[in-house]
C-alpha cells in the first residue's frame, strides 16, 4: 500500500476486532504506559515503524539499544512472525523502515549539536541546576555578547564570556547590579560538570538543522530519528533539557498547519518520569501549554513511562490516546496508580478495567484511541500487533554501514570552528589585531575591513551593522519574544554623524549585517520554563 493511501496504523487485536490509531488523530498525543518487562518499547516500535510506512517522520529515543534494529528486517521465523500468524494479522511481512541514528556524544551516531546561543539562558540555567543569583549572571552575560556582537557557540565561549564579566564587575554594577565573584565561580564549575560528563560535545557547529528530523525517503516512508540514550540518560538533566530544547524548537519554528491528515512528525518522550521529577508548577503548566498549543503544528507528542502517576494530570488530560500495559499493584502507590490508569479510560461495561490491568500479560495491552469525531472509544483489551522489524540492537558493522550511508553523514559529523566570543576576547587581551571578517564582497582589503569592523563596534556597538561578524551568527527569526535593550541616552551630533558613517561604510563591506546573538536569548513559550 502507497504511503499516501494509508490513513490508519494498527495498534492490536481485541478478539476479532481490530484496534487502529487514525492518523489524523496521531497529533492528539498519547501515553505509552506499563510496568518493567510488560512490552512498552515493543509497542513503541510497532507504533514507530507504523507511523514512519505511512509518510510521518518519527523521532524517539533509544534507552537500551533496542530500537536500533528498527532499520533491518525481521525473520520470518521470529516469535514475533509466529504471532502474526496467530493473530491472521493481513499482509504481515518482515520489512525495516529508514532510519538516522544520533548521538549527543558523537559515538553511535551523528552528533547532535545546538549552540550555546540558541540554547538560551534559562534553559542552560536548568541543564547547569543555577539558582536564580547564577541564572542572573547568565543573562548578563548573554547581553553582553549581544551588544557586543559576539557569538556564543560553545562553552569555551560561555567561559570566556563569563571571565570578562568577571573582570569587569566593577564596571557592570551600575548598569547590571552585583555580579559577585563567588557566582562567576559556581556558574564555571557547573560548566565543568557538564563538561566531564561529555556535555561539552553537545554545543558547537554545526548545529541540527530540523528539516533532517523530518526526512521522507525516496519511497515516500518517513525516516525513523533514533538517538542513542543508554550512555545520556547517566546524566539525566542533560537528557531531558537537550529533550526541552528540541520540543522548543520545534514550537517556534514550525508554522501553524490546522488539521491533517497526518502528523508531520510524532515525538516519542521516553521515561519521561525524568521530565516531571521535582518539577515545578510553572513547569508543568508551560509543558501542558506546549503539548496543547504544538498540536496544531503537526506534531504528536506520546510520553512513555512506567507509571501513569508519573505524568502530571494537567498533561495527561492532553493526552488522547492511551495504550496501558499490566501494572503490578504490590504497594499503595501502585494500587493508586492501578486506579488511576483505570479512572483514565473511557468505561467499557463488558471489562472492569482496574482488575484487568493487573492481569495483562507481556504483550498485552488496554487500548483506547480517539475515533473519527475525537471521542475516545471504550477501552478494550489487545493483543498489541508485533513489529515488521528486527526487535534487537545493531551490531557495530550494521551500524557504521548505516551511518556511512546516511543522508547527512557530511553535514554532521565534521565540526565546526570559527571565531567567537573565546577568540574575540583572546585577540582583545593580547592586544593582537582582530582577524579579518570572512565573506567578504570581492575587492574589499581584508586588513582595512577589519580595522573598520573593530572602529565600528567602539563608535555605535548596538547600532546595526556596528562591530559584526561575517557569517552573521545562527540567529533564528521568528521568536516567541525578543531581549530587548536598556534605554540609550539620546546620541549627540557628533556622535550621529559617526554612527551614520559607520553604518554606511559596513553596509558597502558586506550585505549581511545586523544579525545579533540576542534573537535567540529567550525562547518561547518552553524558553520560559524555569523563569
Amino acid at each position: 500500500m502507497r504511503t499516501m493511501d494509508i490513513t490508519d496504523i494498527l495498534i492490536g487485536k481485541s478478539g476479532v476486532l481490530d484496534e487502529h490509531l487514525l492518523l489524523r488523530q496521531a497529533n492528539r498525543h498519547g501515553l505509552i504506559a506499563g510496568a518493567t518487562g510488560t512490552g512498552k518499547t515493543v509497542t513503541l516500535q510497532t507504533l514507530a515503524e507504523s507511523f514512519a510506512r505511512a509518510g510521518v517522520p518519527v523521532f524517539a529515543a533509544d534507552i537500551k539499544g533496542d530500537l536500533s534494529g528498527i532499520s533491518r528486517p525481521g525473520t520470518i521465523d521470529s516469535k514475533l512472525a509466529v504471532r502474526a500468524r496467530e493473530m491472521a494479522i493481513p499482509g504481515w511481512a518482515p520489512a525495516a523502515v529508514p532510519a538516522l541514528h544520533w548521538d549527543v556524544f558523537g559515538e553511535q551516531g551523528h552528533p547532535v549539536r545546538t549552540t550555546i546561543a540558541e540554547m538560551g539562558p534559562l534553559l542552560l540555567a536548568r541543564l547547569l541546576d543555577l539558582n536564580d543569583v547564577q541564572e542572573g549572571v547568565l543573562n548578563i552575560v548573554f547581553r553582553l555578547a549581544d551588544e557586543q556582537s559576539m557569538l556564543l557557540l560553545d562553552l569555551a565561549d560561555l567561559r570566556a564570556m563569563l571571565a570578562s564579566v568577571a573582570e569587569r564587575a566593577d564596571e557592570l554594577r551600575a548598569t547590571y547590579g552585583n555580579v559577585s565573584s563567588a557566582s562567576v565561580g559556581a556558574v564555571q564549575r557547573a560548566l565543568l560538570v557538564i563538561e566531564q560528563q561529555g556535555g561539552g560535545r553537545f554545543f558547537g557547529e554545526p548545529a541540527l538543522k530540523l528539516e533532517d528530523l523530518m526526512r521522507v525517503a525516496p519511497d515516500g516512508q518517513g525516516y525513523v530519528n533514533l538517538l542513542a540514550a543508554d550512555k545520556l540518560l547517566q546524566s539525566p538533566r542533560l537528557y531531558t533539557t537537550f529533550l526541552l530544547w528540541l520540543l522548543s524548537e520545534l514550537f517556534e519554528e514550525l508554522p501553524e498547519a490546522g488539521d491533517l491528515d497526518k502528523p508531520k512528525l510524532v515525538f516519542f518522550f521516553d521515561e519521561a518520569h525524568l521530565l516531571f521529577d521535582g518539577a515545578p508548577k510553572v513547569l508543568v503548566d508551560k509543558i501542558e501549554q506546549v503539548v496543547r498549543l504544538i498540536r496544531s503544528k503537526g506534531v504528536g507528542i506520546y510520553f512513555v513511562t512506567q507509571n501513569p502517576l508519573d505524568v502530571p494530570d494537567e498533561v495527561l488530560g492532553q493526552l488522547g490516546n492511551r495504550v496501558q500495559h499490566a501494572l503490578r499493584a504490590f504497594t499503595p502507590r501502585d494500587q493508586k496508580a492501578v486506579r488511576t490508569a483505570a479512572e483514565t479510560f473511557r468505561p467499557n461495561p463488558d471489562l472492569d478495567t482496574a482488575k484487568v490491568i493487573t492481569e495483562l500479560g507481556v504483550g498485552e495491552a488496554l487500548v483506547s484511541v480517539l475515533d473519527d469525531k475525537g471521542v475516545p472509544t471504550p477501552v478494550q483489551r489487545c493483543k498489541i500487533a508485533p513489529p515488521r522489524s528486527r526487535v534487537g540492537p545493531l551490531t557495530s558493522a550494521e551500524r557504521a554501514q548505516e551511518l556511512a550511508a546516511s543522508p547527512v553523514a557530511k553535514v554532521y559529523d565534521t565540526p565546526i570552528d570559527r571565531e567567537s566570543a573565546a577568540e574575540m576576547l583572546a585577540a582583545r587581551a593580547t592586544g593582537a589585531p582582530p582577524p579579518p571578517p570572512a565573506n567578504l564582497p570581492p575587492g574589499i582589503d581584508p586588513a582595512l575591513a577589519a580595522r573598520l569592523d573593530a572602529a565600528i563596534g567602539s563608535i555605535a556597538p548596538s547600532a546595526p551593522g556596528a562591530g559584526t561578524s561575517y557569517p552573521p551568527p545562527q540567529a533564528k527569526a521568528g521568536r516567541a519574544a525578543r531581549t530587548v535593550a536598556p534605554a540609550r541616552e539620546k546620541p549627540s551630533v557628533a556622535e550621529q554623524i559617526a554612527m551614520s558613517v559607520a553604518k554606511n561604510a559596513a553596509s558597502s563591506i558586506a550585505r549581511s549585517v545586523g544579525s545579533r546573538v540576542g534573537s535567540a536569548l529567550v525562547r518561547g513559550v518552553l524558553g520560559s520554563l524555569l523563569k
